[in-house]
C-alpha cells in the first residue's frame, strides 16, 4: 500500500516551492518590455515628369506590460531615417559614438505602448535601421506577432471551464489507474 504520509512529506515542499516561484514571477514589481515589428512596406510612386520614387516604411511597437515604470527606453538605429512616434510623448535624439543615434524617451508607464513609423530611400531596407529596444532596467523581448481571431469573453470562459473540467478528469483518471497498478503489486 502507498504510505501517504511519506508521500506528502515529499510533495509538499516541492510543491510549495513551485508555487512559490510562480507567485514570486506572476506578482514581482518589474518592467517588462515587449517589441514587434508593426509592418514593413515599400510604395513606388510617379511623380508628375514620370520619374519613379520608391520609398520603405516600417513600424515598431513597444509595450511595457510589466508592473513598474520603464525609464530612459531606448531606441538604437544602426542608421536614423525620418520617423514619427505615436501616441506623441517627449523624447530626445543622443548620438552614440561609431554606432548612430537613440531616440530616449524618459518614461514608459505600466501598460503604456508607443508605435515609431520609420520613412526611408533605398538602398536602405528595414533590417539595417533598427539595432535593439532597452531601458534602464530591461533589455526589450522581441515577440512575433500573428493575426489571430479575436472571440467573445463568453466563448473563452466556456472552453476555459471545459478544459478545466477535462483535466480535472485527466487527473482523476491517472490518480485511479496508478492507486489500481499500486494495490495490483503489492497486494
Amino acid at each position: 500500500m502507498v504510505d501517504w504520509q511519506v508521500f506528502a512529506t515529499i510533495a509538499a515542499p516541492l510543491i510549495a516551492l513551485i508555487v512559490g516561484i510562480w507567485a514570486n514571477r506572476r506578482f514581482e514589481s518589474r518592467v517588462v518590455l515587449l517589441t514587434h515589428l508593426g509592418h514593413v512596406s515599400s510604395f513606388t510612386h510617379r511623380d508628375e515628369s514620370g520619374g519613379v520614387v520608391v520609398v520603405n516604411t516600417h513600424t515598431v511597437v513597444v509595450r511595457n506590460a510589466g508592473r513598474r515604470a520603464a525609464t530612459n527606453v531606448r531606441f538604437s538605429h544602426n542608421h536614423l531615417p525620418s520617423f514619427n512616434i505615436w501616441p506623441r510623448v517627449q523624447f530626445e535624439l543622443q548620438d552614440v559614438p561609431n554606432f548612430g543615434q537613440d531616440i530616449v524617451v524618459p518614461t514608459l508607464v505600466p501598460n503604456e505602448q508607443l508605435t515609431i513609423s520609420y520613412l526611408y530611400f533605398p538602398p536602405i531596407t528595414y533590417p539595417e535601421v533598427n539595432a535593439r529596444v532597452k531601458c534602464d532596467e530591461a533589455i526589450a523581448t522581441p515577440i512575433s506577432v500573428l493575426l489571430q481571431r479575436q472571440y467573445p469573453p463568453w466563448f473563452n470562459n466556456t472552453m476555459g471551464i471545459l478544459v478545466i473540467v477535462g483535466a480535472s478528469a485527466l487527473i482523476y483518471g491517472l490518480f485511479e489507474l496508478f492507486t489500481l497498478i499500486a494495490a495490483a503489486i503489492f497486494a
